[in-house]
């Protein structure tokens, strides 16, 4: 077997994010994007004796799993949404067991440990309140689209006119856009030969409240009055509420929204999301949950496992990589004081804000590296939550927070192989896994969130 050769074969059991194997002529070739009991075709792209690499290009059989019909009609094309033939049910039992088979083998007390049943997000679709689309073609010198990147494909679009992971409202704002920026025949940002004009439009919905935010997302390389668009959204029939349209100019290279100046052309610059009884004023580039009902299943979870052990006497709680603060003002109710820190500034005006805008004055955000200002942190912590970036903790950041000893602590974690990482330095620092619980904030994706609890092993 030798790069370059098509073979077949059926999946066994896959691992985060339905990773797979198919076994032809003994060898076991590892394939990305499977399910259990698919029949596909496979090129490999790398080979040894024993084992070997693939990239996935047929489906030839569906898995006995892939009964549902897809809700997106462009499903297969669009590099998102790949779970969509399996019933939500089965898309949770299949996640669940993931976290189970990646995080056993890392959990040195797994057969004592509590392994909660998996959380599902209350809406399957439809279920996002910020998107960010992308102004491309569909192939190449081909028409104007909007919407996300093909599958396997870092240039061709596919058109989100019908994104089942938005509502009508988006969608309907999608198509004004486009229709818009077609008629008066605007170019889109080529990355390769970065020219052009149209890169992105950023759109925010808020779940609970129903508040609208939108945002178009040009370069300077060319004048453009957008009044008349503006107006074209605001005179839209939608069920939610516009609060706010906005014109954002983005020179850098990177193929990233990076704010190089905002100004409002219809309403203001936020909108206002609610959850669990707190409000939360979000900007455009404000970070916040995705997914805002899924937001307060996995909330909940966090202060369910707090209050099992701190009860109504919280006291210190750290809430390290902080983001906007939500789940630190969460848990002020039950704390004499939450102390966040948070990399991105904006981030933490926002926490400021959000803090007094719920009223809660027992709450302090600060702006930097957690590296750097736990040293300059005078308070020590009863308890500490960690919710850091995918890439999981900084190992000497950990090794300052695991110095502290507190006696409990929450991990949330948005990418388990991170977390199964940080978690033998965490054991190895005398903590002992108390529960694990899955919490599915991204329906219809491989993506999963894990809250974990530790405590301290009494010595």
């Amino acid at each position: 077997m030798k790069r370059g050769d098509i073979v077949t074969g059926i999946v066994g059991d896959t691992t985060f994010p339905n990773h797979g194997n198919i076994t032809v002529d003994g060898t076991r070739i590892k394939v990305k994007g499977v399910l259990p009991g698919q029949e596909v075709e496979v090129a490999i792209k790398r080979s040894s004796k024993e084992k070997a690499e693939g990239i996935l290009r047929n489906v030839i059989t569906l898995s006995p799993l892939e009964t549902a019909e897809p809700a997106c009609s462009q499903f297969g094309i669009c590099g998102s949404c790949t779970l969509q033939r399996l019933p939500y049910g089965e898309q949770l039992a299949l996640k669940e067991s993931h976290i189970r088979k990646l995080l056993s083998p890392v959990i040195r007390n797994a057969e004592e440990c509590r392994w909660l049943p998996i959380a599902g997000s209350p809406s399957a679709y439809e279920y996002r309140n910020k998107m960010e689309f992308t102004f491309g073609d569909e192939y190449r010198d081909g028409p104007l689209t909007l919407g996300q990147h093909k599958k396997g494909s870092m240039y061709d679009l596919v058109n989100a006119e019908c994104c089942c992971l938005v509502d009508e409202d988006v969608r309907s704002i999608v198509r004004t856009t486009l229709g818009y920026a077609t008629e008066k025949g605007l170019p889109f940002y080529h990355k390769m030969r970065r020219e052009g004009y149209l890169r992105h439009l950023l759109v925010r919905k808020a779940k609970l409240t129903g508040e609208i935010l939108v945002d178009i997302v040009t370069t300077t390389s060319v004048e453009h009055d957008w009044s008349e668009w503006a107006a074209r959204v605001a005179a839209l029939p939608l069920a939610g509420k516009l609060k706010g349209v906005l014109h954002t100019v983005n020179d850098a290279v990177a193929d990233t929204i990076i704010n190089e100046g905002t100004t409002v052309l219809y309403g203001q610059d936020h909108i206002t999301e609610k959850l669990l009884g707190l409000s939360f004023r979000i900007s455009a580039f404000s970070f916040f949950q995705t997914n805002s009902e899924g937001a307060e299943v996995l909330y909940s979870a966090v202060r369910d496992r707090v209050l099992e052990v701190t009860g109504e006497s919280g006291g210190v709680i750290f809430d390290l990589y902080s983001g906007t603060g939500t789940i630190g003002q969460l848990l002020a109710p039950v704390a004499r004081k939450v102390v966040g820190i948070e990399i991105v500034e904006e981030a933490v005006v926002a926490a400021r804000a959000n803090a007094e805008l719920n009223g809660l004055a027992n709450c302090e955000f600060i702006a930097g590296d957690v590296l750097k200002k736990l040293d300059e942190v005078a308070e020590r912590p009863d308890f500490i939550v960690l919710d850091p970036p995918r890439e999981g903790v900084n190992p000497k950041a950990l090794a300052k927070i695991l110095a502290y000893g507190v006696d409990h602590m929450v991990y949330i974690s948005c990418k388990p192989t991170s977390l199964a990482n940080d978690l033998g330095a965490i054991q190895d620092a005398g903590y002992r896994v108390v529960s694990v619980q899955p919490v599915d904030m991204f329906p219809q994706t491989p993506h999963v969130e894990t809250v974990v609890a530790l405590a301290k092993t009494a010595e």
